[in-house]
């Protein structure tokens, strides 16, 4: 695979952006600002845009054909060395853009990927990212490997060049399937750990990239995690233990951040990092309630949740930096829009304390506070009990053993009332649990 000329990186390169916007889409006031913002992370300078509405992309090179000789005017124009899509392209349209063109072109999932991997800074943070890329490149090899272009496929002179095609083909799926198998190596480990934590509560932030997260759990756990102004400033799970009323310790876990149409196989690829999410018992969903794109972005992250398989999990939404809201009539209409959000900011510590509240009010929600009474001998119950719930005390008379705990609301009714009689847990009976015992 050598003699490799087409790179994927962007960094310090002059950077023209390109969009096709839906004809019937409602009219935004400035459609590649995100763009424009995962552009300027992966660190190219942005000197022009070009958008288009139409109701199909065209098969050869997405834009229409005015468009695509006005995009090379604006290429010459500014000197620039790559054009950036905000969508999708095959590789023929990529290839066809690049020839009219007369530079490297990228779309938007090939962009996300060159960040990812710029920011990856664990082993598993880079083999994920490897494996989102190689399978994003497999069928653009052609494209790829410009030594291909000049071997002459005339007659004579088939062989050399398929031969190499193929030679990397394989080479590329080889490395596919390794990543692979280290990967669900890696997911298998990731799922005994989380599993291993059944007796702690467990939270995940969730959200938008740059809506705060890292931010907010600095704030609320004291740990002096990165935290930048940057778009996925996150790509490795991070836990920490908050303290919150009635619960003692829980863990809390900050994940990667998600956008607009993340690439699949990016998600795939990560799903040993989204672990957390997926066993959290509650989680908090950040959106930047300063963005005049919070709808879309709060719409794109539940899409993704729903994607992995988590959209059932209980979720408190939280919408953070509202102190940067000026306008007391927009925030009026959030609020609105979002009657059962918690509006806080993590910079000023503003809110945080009604989010704490409201966190510990919904784990309650989905536990049940309860005391369990059953026989002493009955080994095989108290070891349910302690695996499927958190015991906080017990209290032992000559025949029975009153076992207060909490315990998923789906579970109690697992309990056979013939073995043990369950009831609501009240004070009266027991006394509450001290911090060392709910810890």
């Amino acid at each position: 695979m050598k003699d490799r000329t087409r790179t994927n990186s962007v960094e310090s390169e002059r950077a023209v952006l390109a969009g096709l916007l839906d004809r019937d889409a409602a009219e935004v006031e400035n459609p590649l600002d995100e763009l424009a913002g995962l552009a300027e992370t992966a660190g190219a300078h942005v000197f022009a845009e070009i958008t288009q509405r139409r109701d199909t992309p065209d098969q050869t090179t997405y834009l229409g054909s005015g468009k695509v000789a006005e995009l090379k005017m604006l290429v010459e124009r500014h000197e620039a060395d790559v054009v950036i899509f905000d969508n999708d392209l095959s590789p023929a349209q990529t290839r066809n853009l690049e020839k009219a063109s007369g530079v490297k072109v990228l779309d938007r999932s090939e962009l996300i990927l060159d960040i990812f991997a710029a920011r990856a800074r664990t082993h598993e943070a880079r083999l994920a990212v490897e494996l989102a890329q190689l399978e994003y490149s497999l069928p653009r090899l052609k494209r790829m490997w410009t030594h291909l272009s000049r071997l002459k496929m005339g007659i004579g002179m088939r062989g050399p060049g398929e031969k190499q095609l193929e030679v990397d083909r394989r080479l590329v799926e080889k490395r596919i399937h390794d990543l692979r198998q280290e990967l669900a190596v890696i997911h298998a480990r990731r799922e005994r750990q989380v599993a291993a934590r059944h007796d702690r509560r467990t939270v995940s932030l969730v959200g938008y990239t740059n809506a705060g997260k890292s931010t907010l759990l600095n704030r609320m756990t004291g740990s002096s995690e990165l935290a930048e102004d940057k778009l996925f400033a996150t790509l490795d799970t991070r836990t920490r233990r908050w303290k919150l009323p009635g619960w003692g310790p829980v863990l809390l876990s900050d994940t990667v951040g998600f956008i607009r149409n993340l690439p699949h196989r990016l998600i795939a690829s990560f799903k040993a990092t989204l672990e957390e999410t997926r066993q959290a018992d509650l989680l908090l969903h950040i959106a930047d309630g300063s963005s005049p794109e919070v709808d879309r972005q709060i719409a794109a992250v539940r899409s993704v949740l729903t994607e992995i398989g988590v959209d059932e999990t209980d979720t408190l939404l939280v919408l953070n930096k509202c102190d940067a809201v000026t306008d007391p009539l927009r925030l009026e209409r959030l609020q609105d829009r979002y009657p059962h959000a918690v509006m806080i900011s993590a910079r000023s510590g503003d809110g945080i304390e009604r989010l704490r509240e409201k966190a510990s009010e919904a784990l309650a929600r989905r536990f049940h506070d309860v005391d369990v009474e059953l026989s002493p001998a009955n080994g095989r119950l108290l070891a349910w009990l302690d695996a499927h719930g958190e015991v906080l005390s017990r209290r032992f008379d000559e025949e029975r053993v009153t076992v207060h705990c909490r315990i998923p609301g789906s579970l109690v009714g697992r309990i056979n009332p013939e073995e043990a009689t369950v009831r609501p847990h009240t004070t009266a009976d027991m006394a509450p649990p001290t911090l060392q015992q709910a810890e």
